[in-house]
């Protein structure tokens, strides 16, 4: 009988499908391919398996453990996009039903014949997949792609090619390429630096990446902290692309060697060189719950990562670094804290003796204090450039300046709140070719001109100075303010304004406290580097454009902000429809392919990946974000302060009339909310429904525990505010039992 069954089954397998099918026998050890047009028969008896595939037959003893059929690939792979962007390019393409992967080619630029692509940078979306490629030079490129199944081998009927695919150089414009200097893994013309490393970070690999480090104490080095901390020996520097892939969380980190900002980039001494690069692939690398700190060091970039919900800074340069290249990041709010770090602290920060520094084409997300450059102790001299910057209704610090020189030119100053450029402590500024809209105060120097009126200035420091040049200010705007020397209020100007780029200040101008003078760092030519400027009109159009500011695409995240112009609580306040979104942020990666039989799924538990729905009891907690990612947030988090079943929770989901929790069950359950108040009677609403009142009150723990309510698998859930606010604490879900 069994004989009759897999000689059918083998028979319909022949004559229904391809000459591709294949006849799978699973083994401890692997697996076995056979082509079902070749084979004539299967036999089984008992636990010997045959297999008479024409040449012969393969004998099976007591060894295995499946025996399947996979149907053929057919058809061709449909590329839906194709974009060549900045020394990179991407295909997104639909999938073939029966392909167990896909190998993505290039041709082109340093390529003379079709190259194959790394592995982990052809990804799998569910419903479409997408390859990136990257290290590429300028020119045009042609990308392929093929399927392979489930033998591993290509289909090549399947293959599908796109060509004339344009790529274009970053600009290496600024400070950080001082004397042609190329900071990071990376050459001038796009390619990796000869011997350079390149290593891949997922949620799943960045406690597990190795390699060898000269010099280490243990080699090979595992995780992505490990091998950078081993680079502070001193004794390596070979260059390294650290290659970000979806969502990287703190959680996923092997260590973090800096407690305040998470991943530390030190050298052994002063300005130490590292040659290392981190970058983000495709437009959703986005690392979550932490920063980096960098010290010491010498050649690091930074290029086309998404950073939110930082521990203290995103970024922080602090204590003798130099030829540092920060760009195409976006920085969004750090920790969720109280007074003036509702948004974080510091996005982006320069400090304690970094020089030769650029911060160029970056977008800053509403960010509160954004950039701050320079402490009190630098000795100098410290050049920073800081050009093509979005500030997307962010409130301050673009930058503040202490004691450093910075060129700030060609940004977009889209709304900001509170102030633009500030400068303090000596410093020297120049300000060419910006473009502000709806910035208030876009040019301060402490204690004089716009900052000396009233009560409320931006610093008690002594001025810094400051040079303009070419800028566009939307002056339409209520209680506008700048003043110039040609036209001073009774407390002085806010910037020294030139009639041509090439003006010196004179010496004579000089600070109202402090005394300082102009240091004209930008008309030394030993000093200054070769850039082109575009007029200030044409700022908005290039730094909002396709390659300009933040991440490819701009990035996973959509949202516009809203204009709150004449009101300045509203302009600088938290935006909590933002704050929902990182909060309940989540990658829709399902994996790279070929990998996600083994569990290696970057981007982890996502909507329509291949991860199996928690067992037992589910309890979620809220401490700023979900500690599930089934739970999307949106809106506002508040202090709670339980202790439920021993255990002290903090923060939990504030359900206000903007706030929600969304979520999706994969089974039935009993769901138990937590709600963070010692009064009875409280409810939610469930989908628009009050939750019945009723429950258990709970003094000595602060809590009180609403009655069971019973959830549908599959069925899509939505939490909102019931007769009154409360705080959701803990959603504790039990499955039904069948």
């Amino acid at each position: 009988m069994r004989n009759l069954l897999f000689a059918i089954l083998l028979q319909a397998a022949c004559t229904t499908l391809s000459a591709q099918n294949r006849v799978i026998v699973t083994q401890s050890s692997g697996n076995t391919y056979y082509n079902t047009a070749d084979v004539k028969s299967i036999d089984i008896d008992n636990s010997v398996i045959k297999v008479n595939h024409g040449s012969g037959t393969d004998v099976y003893e007591a060894s295995v453990s499946n025996l399947s059929f996979a149907k053929a690939v057919t058809g061709q792979v449909k590329i839906t996009e194709a974009q060549g962007w900045l020394e990179s390019a991407y295909v997104t393409f639909s999938l073939l039903e029966g392909a167990k992967s896909y190998h993505a080619y290039i041709k082109g630029g340093q390529y003379a014949d079709y190259t194959k692509v790394d592995a982990q940078l052809v990804r799998n979306y569910g419903s479409y997949g997408r390859a990136d490629v990257v290290g590429l030079k300028a020119g045009e490129y042609t990308v392929k792609v093929v399927a392979v199944d489930v033998a591993d081998e290509e289909v090549e009927a399947s293959a599908s090619e796109v060509a004339n695919i344009s790529v274009k150089s970053y600009s290496r414009e600024g400070f950080a390429f001082m004397n042609g200097y190329q900071p990071g893994a990376y050459q001038a013309d796009g390619t990796l630096k000869p011997g350079a490393k390149v290593l891949y970070i997922t949620q799943h690999t960045a406690k597990t990446v190795s390699t060898t480090v000269a010099g280490a104490e243990k080699n090979p080095c595992v995780g992505l902290q490990a091998i950078i901390d081993a680079y502070q020996k001193g004794q390596d520097k070979t260059p390294i692309a650290f290659r970000f892939i979806g969502l990287v969380t703190k959680n996923d980190l092997d260590a973090i060697s800096s407690s305040e900002e998470g991943i530390q980039i030190k050298g052994r001494n002063g300005y130490s060189e590292l040659n290392l690069t981190f970058e983000g692939i495709g437009d959703d690398a986005t690392i979550k719950g932490f920063g980096f700190l960098v010290r010491n060091a010498k050649s690091v970039e930074f290029r086309n990562l998404g950073i939110m919900r930082c521990m203290d800074d995103g970024l922080s340069l602090d204590t003798d670094n130099s030829n540092i290249w920060i760009h195409h990041l976006d920085v969004f709010y750090g920790p969720n804290g109280s007074s003036d770090h509702v948004k974080g602290d510091g996005a982006v920060d320069v400090k304690s003796n970094s020089k030769y520094v650029t911060v160029s084409y970056n977008r800053f997300w509403d960010t509160g204090k954004t950039n701050m450059f320079g402490m009190k102790d630098e000795s100098g001299p410290n050049y920073i450039s800081y050009d093509h910057n979005w500030f997307d209704h962010s409130d301050s610090r673009h930058p503040r300046v202490r004691t450093m020189s910075v060129h700030v030119w060609n940004n977009y100053f889209d709304n900001v709140a509170k102030y633009g450029v500030g400068a303090t402590s000596g410093s020297s500024v120049f300000v060419e070719n910006n473009y502000f809209l709806k910035t208030k105060k876009p040019i301060l120097s402490s204690l004089q001109g716009t900052d000396a009126q009233g009560s409320g200035t931006f610093s008690d420091e002594a001025g810094g100075m400051i040079k303009a040049y070419g800028n566009y200010f939307d002056r339409t705007i209520k209680n506008f303010k700048y003043y110039t020397q040609a036209a001073p209020a009774p407390t002085g100007y806010d910037a020294y304004e030139t009639a041509t780029r090439d003006e010196q200040v004179p010496p004579t101008e000089v600070t109202k406290v402090g005394g300082t003078s102009y240091d004209n760092f930008d008309t030394n030519a030993s000093l200054m580097y070769g850039y082109q400027a575009v007029p200030a009109q044409q700022v908005p159009e290039l730094v909002t454009g396709y390659y300009g500011a933040g991440r490819l695409n701009h990035g996973d995240i959509r949202y516009t902000f809203p204009d709150n112009i004449g009101d300045d609580t509203a302009d600088s306040a938290y935006d909590s429809v933002l704050g929902g979104m990182l909060d309940g942020y989540q990658s829709q990666l399902v994996g790279i392919f070929g990998e996600e039989e083994s569990g290696d799924t970057p981007g982890g538990d996502t909507p329509g990946g291949d991860t199996p729905a928690p067992e037992g009891t589910i309890l979620a907690s809220f401490d700023n974000s979900p500690s599930l990612p089934m739970f999307v947030v949106s809106g506002d988090y508040g202090d709670g302060k339980i202790t439920y079943d021993g255990t002290y929770y903090k923060k939990g989901v504030k359900l206000n009339s903007k706030t929600s929790i969304t979520f999706t069950p994969s089974k039935d359950y009993s769901m138990t909310l937590v709600l963070a108040t010692a009064k009875p009677g409280r409810n939610v609403k469930l989908n628009g429904n009050l939750t019945t009142v009723g429950g258990t009150e709970n003094v000595e723990g602060a809590y009180y525990e609403l009655q069971p309510i019973a959830l549908k698998a599959g069925t899509e859930y939505v939490l909102t505010k019931g007769s009154d606010e409360s705080i959701v604490m803990i959603i504790k879900l039990e499955p039904v039992a069948e």
